[in-house]
C-alpha cells in the first residue's frame, strides 16, 4: 500500500492520538488517560499547537492526492473546511471548542475519501487506459447456440477471434463484419473499437 494513498488516514489519526495524549489541550479526551493514571503527563508541551497543525497539512495532502486520482471533490472540501477551522482556532480568536469540529469533520472527510477511494480502485480492476482512453476490460460472453454466459477479460494486445463455450463446447467465431467473438457476442465491444481504432 503506497504512503501517499493513505496520508489523509495517517494525518487524522495522528491529530487523535495527539488529542489523546495532550489532556491539558483537549479536555474532551482527557478521560482516556485518566483511565490509564496518566491525566496529568503532558507528553508535547508547547509543541502540540504546532504538530497538530502538521499533522492537518499532511492530512490535506492526502485529499488533494486522492482528489487527482479519483477526481470527487467532497472530501477535499470538507477536509479544507475541517482543517481550516483547526488552524484559525490556533491562530486567530476562535473558540478552542471548534478544534473538536475541525477534527470530527476531518473524520468524516477521511472516511468518505477512504470509500471513495475502495469504489475507484474496484472499478479500475476492469478498466485499463489505452492511447488515453479509460477502456472496459470486462465483457459477458454470451453463446448464441445455449445462451450460456460468462464474464470474461479481454486482452488488450490482440484480437480474440475464437472462443469455446464452457458449458455447450461450440466454438464461437465473429459475425461478418465484426474483429472479434467480444464484438459480435459480448456485452462490451473490445478495446481496439473503444478507442476507435481498427482491430487487427
Amino acid at each position: 500500500m503506497k504512503l501517499t494513498t493513505n496520508l489523509d488516514k495517517i494525518g487524522t489519526f495522528g491529530l487523535f492520538l495527539i488529542a489523546i495524549v495532550s489532556p491539558c489541550c483537549f479536555p474532551l479526551f482527557a478521560f482516556t488517560l485518566s483511565a490509564l493514571g496518566l491525566s496529568s503527563v503532558e507528553f508535547f508541551g508547547g509543541w502540540t499547537e504546532y504538530i497538530f497543525e502538521g499533522l492537518v497539512f499532511i492530512t490535506l495532502i492526502g485529499f488533494f492526492i486522492s482528489y487527482r486520482q479519483h477526481r470527487i471533490f467532497l472530501p477535499l472540501l470538507i477536509g479544507l473546511i475541517s482543517g481550516g477551522l483547526i488552524v484559525a482556532v490556533y491562530n486567530f480568536d476562535i473558540d478552542s471548542k471548534a478544534v473538536y469540529v475541525g477534527m470530527f469533520g476531518l473524520l468524516v472527510a477521511t472516511a468518505l475519501n477512504y470509500y471513495i477511494n475502495r469504489k475507484h480502485k474496484t472499478k479500475d480492476k476492469t478498466c485499463s487506459v489505452i492511447e488515453g482512453k479509460t477502456v472496459e476490460l470486462e465483457s459477458t460472453i454470451t453463446c448464441p447456440k445455449c445462451g450460456h454466459s460468462k464474464n470474461e477479460t479481454m486482452p488488450t494486445d490482440t484480437c480474440q477471434f475464437f472462443y469455446e463455450c464452457e458449458n455447450c463446447k461450440t466454438v464461437l467465431r465473429p459475425k461478418q463484419g465484426d474483429c472479434c467473438v467480444y464484438c459480435s457476442y459480448g456485452t462490451v465491444k473490445c478495446p481496439s473499437k473503444q478507442t476507435g481504432k481498427d482491430c487487427c
